[in-house]
């Protein structure tokens, strides 16, 4: 017997292989902005989009590891 999580997850794989490449990026793209909305929005104050779009930028920069290279060209 599957999971009612296994089967939604089924169920949601195939939705997305039904669509086409352009409907695909569409929907990547309608998720992006859900997602940065309700980040916005979880902030208190609530920040303007732009700010927001900022604040998770940084959070993901700082995240990353420091390129060697990049020290180099930079100085």
């Amino acid at each position: 017997m599957q999971s009612v999580g296994t089967l939604l997850r089924a169920e949601d794989r195939a939705a997305v292989q039904a669509l086409s490449p352009g409907e695909r990026v569409a929907l990547a793209l309608a998720l992006g902005r859900r997602d940065l909305e309700t980040f916005r929005l979880a902030q208190v104050p609530p920040l303007e989009p732009a700010e927001a779009a900022q604040v998770l930028e940084r959070r993901r920069q700082a995240s990353r590891r420091p390129s060697h290279c990049l020290e180099e060209l930079i100085g």
